[in-house]
């Protein structure tokens, strides 16, 4: 048992994760951010929600580009083959789940 206050977590880089659970090949981590990532494809499911902050993220499907921005509480689905990026706008903390091992 034990209680994580995001709002305080942060990183010695961006992207930097505390992990939270792994149940059943599913990982659970904080990150914390103020960078964006790379457009990338996971090797499976991925659930983004946004805890702190704001995040353009941008997603790829049937060959068109499109974006969003994510206000704290939103949540963010890619299914497997979403090629997509996640960019914060100032610092942002996001709860990811994904396949362990993912990308």
């Amino acid at each position: 048992m034990r209680i994580i206050r995001s709002r305080e977590f942060t990183a010695g880089r961006a992207w930097g994760a505390l992990p939270i659970a792994e149940m059943n090949g599913i990982t659970t981590r904080l990150h914390w951010t103020d960078e964006p990532y790379q457009w990338h494809v996971n090797d499976g499911a991925e659930v983004f929600v946004v805890l702190d902050g704001r995040v353009e993220m941008r997603y790829r499907q049937d060959g068109a580009e499109s974006s969003t921005v994510l206000e704290t509480g939103d949540i963010f689905y890619a299914s497997v083959g979403t090629e997509h990026v996640a960019s914060p706008i100032g610092e942002a903390r996001v709860l990811v789940v994904e396949s362990a091992g993912s990308v």
